[in-house]
């Protein structure tokens, strides 16, 4: 029983800290997305929780990896990625891919994540280029991720435990599939419509 009641505690201390992010990325974003459109709004909102995830969470993950690894570490920090590591048995200790992966995610699309908003609050002209540069890392980090992984049988994923499997597992890393997804969709509909503008006034004037 108290068992239990720790593993939960420690499940719902961990899931609190990621809606808190959620809450602070979706509260700046919007508040840095006031007079404009819905749709940036939207997108701000998931770019300021994005770079929170990098560089509040990922970021110590990266640390903690090199000075020992996180089964070893005590903290909130480390609590969240034991808690993870459950359902992930790579992210406990010092699994190559997995660090290398982290390290790209945190330095590369963090910094890509910060120049996007960056772009879509002053508008600059080159915002649909980061968006989708930013979106293809963090897909080739989610392949890269797990598709070894599968390819070995998922010896480290945990997938005969709901939370682990369909929370942790998937409906997190969905996430970070459907959002940037979504937002190269969004610069190919954008980008088509500059092309056919350029076209149309190219024609008036020939």
């Amino acid at each position: 029983m108290g068992a239990g009641w720790e593993l939960g505690a420690v499940a719902g201390r961990s899931l609190l800290l990621c809606a808190a992010l959620l809450f602070a990325g979706c509260a700046l974003g919007l508040r840095l997305g006031r007079g404009r459109e819905s749709a940036d709004r939207g997108v701000l909102a998931w770019l300021c929780y994005d770079a929170l995830v990098h560089f509040a969470l990922e970021g110590p993950f990266v640390y903690l990896s090199f000075v020992g690894n996180v089964a070893d570490s005590e903290g909130l920090i480390a609590s969240l990625w034991k808690e993870y590591g459950k359902a992930d048995a790579r992210w406990l200790y010092f699994d190559p891919t997995i660090v290398s992966l982290e390290i790209l995610t945190v330095v590369l699309d963090g910094s890509l994540a910060l120049v996007l908003i960056y772009a879509i609050v002053k508008e600059k002209y080159y915002r649909h280029f980061i968006q989708i540069t930013l979106c293809v890392c963090e897909l080739y980090g989610g392949w890269m991720t797990f598709f070894p992984d599968w390819l070995m049988g998922s010896p480290n994923l945990n997938t005969d435990n709901w939370l682990y499997f369909g929370v942790y597992l998937v409906f997190f890393n969905s996430v970070w599939v459907l959002m940037p997804g979504l937002l190269l969709w969004q610069s190919w509909v954008e980008l088509k419509k500059m092309y056919y503008k350029g076209t149309s006034a190219g024609k008036k004037f020939q």
